[in-house]
Parts: structure tokens; C-alpha cells; sequence
């Protein structure tokens, strides 16, 4: 009878257990993490600007809401003209690639 690898890792428990069979929750688990990272690197730039969420929002021509909701780390409403105007005051560039999901997988 073979032995279980016992696995002390929680992440990796729950990883096991919930996402890897399953495409949809590994996409899903994918869009969260880039939106967390959207939101840290938002906030990030901000405070090292040393500016209030309605101070940025002043700069950029917003609201405050809409800087809190970059900042947000649920929220799914991201737009590329948005963060470029948040880029530019904060003398940042954005940028964007595409990688492939599978990378032995390139359509051509």
C-alpha cells in the first residue's frame, strides 16, 4: 500500500483540493491575483507620491470613489484609459502582454 504525501502547506492544501482539476477556477484564481496586483501596485504608487485617495483623484480628474475602487482589491472594472491617466500622474507607464495560457500551446 503506498504511503500519502503528507502536504503542511495550507495554500497548497487548498490549492489541491480546489483548483487544480479545474481550468475555470484556475482562470478564476488568476484574474483575482491580477487584480490584487492592479490594486497593490495603485495604492503602492500613491502613497510613496505621498497623496490622499482624493488628492490623486484631483490630479487625474476623478473622484475619490473611483481611486478606491482601483484600489480595491475586488474590484473587476479595470480600464486601460483609467490607469493611464493614473500613470501619468504618477509619472508611470502601463503596460500590458499577452502569455500564453499554455505555453507549449502558440497558435500560429
Amino acid at each position: 500500500m503506498k504511503k500519502r504525501e503528507r502536504i503542511a502547506d495550507a495554500a497548497k492544501i487548498l490549492h489541491q483540493r480546489y483548483i487544480k482539476d479545474s481550468k475555470k477556477r484556475r482562470e478564476s484564481l488568476q484574474r483575482e491575483r491580477e487584480n490584487v496586483g492592479i490594486a497593490e501596485q495603485v495604492y503602492h504608487l500613491r502613497t510613496q507620491a505621498k497623496l490622499s485617495q482624493k488628492g490623486l483623484a484631483d490630479l487625474v480628474g476623478t473622484t475619490q470613489s473611483a481611486i478606491s475602487r482601483l484600489e480595491d482589491a475586488d474590484y473587476n472594472g479595470h480600464s486601460l484609459t483609467m490607469l493611464r491617466r493614473v500613470a501619468a500622474v504618477l509619472n508611470q507607464q502601463v503596460q500590458v502582454r499577452f502569455v500564453p495560457n499554455d505555453p507549449r500551446y502558440v497558435r500560429t
